[in-house]
């Protein structure tokens, strides 16, 4: 059975959907005021495995993920600027161009990664009444405040669980301790639902609503409201809020740095609007490390997908690197590793296209002993390990790569896409040619012969049998 380490519960569990076949999952997307650095693309790799496991066993998957195009600003402590203000400043465009530049970009690192798309994109500036009508819904139960110039706040101390995800130690948090503390809140841990326009402060987004003139929502509100509307329907065609339509969503994904604030303020808002639980199971992905501290962009060290692609790496070489680790595990980036992770890559096509053109049926043992290892809550290193255990293996090669091209249906390394292994006639005749010349033991000519084969991309294997001609 499918094991998954659920964040909430700090446990490996037996998955197993509210509706099945049914899975609802939401993904916490991208901010778009920027490009995704490959730390980013390490979750949403994960996030794909996720979802490729799921289907293997026979689910069926709707996946909805956001694109944050506004209110995410640039600190946790609900101040500063917001991100797609800032990218529009920085590069002297339009927040909207800002916005639908870098979505493109994010959407074409995914097809670059094999990373299939969600059944649905959401923006943040596409659902703004329906954020307000959560608001509203918190506001009319008594859990919002007003600070004046600055925005409706969620009232953290009226939730009796809040912080159960991060496992916050709500009694002994200290002023500062977890985000910079602003003294206008009523607690350290209260966060901004809707903001407000500083004054004097013209933003390029910004929406009128029962709060002001010049508004725009909290960067948390958003995934609530999304999650609800696709995966829940607790919206009517109005745009009403109807929590008592509200069902429990199965999954909900993310990298660790969103569980502390993000994830935690998602809960509080989102089961106080409905009165019942918002997400049963919650999975996080591991940071991307380079010299052993977090990439990202804020640090100024973030390397992204174009970065390696000029460098002439396949992108599917850093699929196969990410493969390596499990999801959970902290991975540290380095050039050497991902040139090694390029040449086991092109090795694994290089005995896939060795296996000719022939499918036969992927052996079953096989097959279970894959799934066993996938199924040990996404245990892709053991799952890609068995898979070189099988080219390895004595079997059949019709049978190896029926196997082979199954496993990668999880895998996603476009093994499907790899050439049967073809001699060219010329490769052939200099290959004899190289042949008689041993015989006559001319091997001045035959090393000749040898290093022309090799300079046209094969090289020649001598055997107790002859010999074998092998793509370089």
């Amino acid at each position: 059975m499918l094991k998954l380490y659920n964040t909430l519960t700090r446990k490996k569990e037996n998955f197993v959907p509210l509706q099945p076949p049914l899975v609802t999952m939401y993904v916490c997307g991208p901010t778009v005021y920027n490009f995704a650095h490959i730390g980013n693309l390490r979750t949403y790799v994960f996030v794909d495995l996720l979802r490729r496991v799921l289907e293997y066993n026979g689910f069926q998957i709707r996946q909805v993920e956001n694109i944050t195009d506004v209110g995410h600003l640039t600190s946790d402590a609900d101040s500063g600027e917001d991100k797609l203000e800032k990218g529009a400043q920085r590069e002297k465009k339009t927040v909207w161009e800002i916005a639908q530049f870098y979505t493109t970009a994010f959407q074409k690192d995914m097809a670059d990664l094999n990373i299939k798309e969600p059944t649905i994109w959401c923006k943040a500036t596409d659902h703004i009444q329906l954020m307000i009508a959560l608001v509203l819904e918190l506001e009319r139960k008594g859990l919002t405040y007003r600070i004046a110039g600055d925005g409706i706040y969620f009232d953290t101390s009226k939730v009796k669980d809040y912080g159960k995800l991060a496992k916050l130690d709500i009694e002994g948090l200290k002023k500062g301790e977890r985000i910079t503390f602003n003294p206008q809140k009523r607690h350290p841990t209260d966060f901004a639902l809707w903001k407000f326009a500083p004054e004097g402060e013209k933003r390029q987004m910004e929406w009128s609503s029962p709060w002001g003139e010049h508004t725009f929502p909290g960067w948390h509100l958003e995934c609530s409201a999304m999650s609800m509307k696709y995966l829940s329907q607790v919206f009517d065609e109005k745009g009403n809020f109807c929590p008592q339509k509200f069902e429990t969503i199965d999954i909900h994904t993310g990298g660790v740095d969103h569980i502390q604030v993000h994830h935690t303020n998602e809960i509080a808002q989102s089961e106080a609007a409905t009165g019942k639980q918002f997400v049963k199971y919650w999975l996080h992905g591991e940071f991307l490390l380079i010299s052993q501290g977090r990439m990202g962009k804020s640090e100024g060290n973030f390397i992204t997908l174009e970065t390696l692609k000029e460098r002439n790496f396949d992108p599917l070489a850093y699929r196969y690197f990410l493969l390596n680790a499990h999801y959970r595990t902290q991975l540290n980036f380095t050039w050497e590793a991902l040139e090694g992770a390029a040449i086991a890559y092109k090795n694994l096509q290089k005995e896939v296209s060795l296996l000719g053109e022939e499918t036969g049926e992927a052996d079953k043992k096989s097959i279970l002993e894959f799934k066993k290892r996938i199924n040990n809550d996404l245990n892709l290193p053991q799952a890609l390990a068995w898979l070189w255990e099988i080219l390895r293996s004595e079997a059949i090669p019709a049978v190896k790569k029926a196997t082979v091209l199954e496993m990668d249906q999880v895998l996603g390394l476009r093994l499907d896409s790899v050439k049967p292994f073809m001699i060219p006639e010329k490769i052939r005749q200099l290959a004899e040619m190289r042949e008689r010349a041993r015989r006559k033991k001319d091997f001045k000519t035959a090393d000749e012969l040898r290093e022309e084969i090799k300079n046209l991309g094969y090289e020649i294997e001598d055997t107790r049998e002859g010999y074998q001609i092998l793509p370089l």
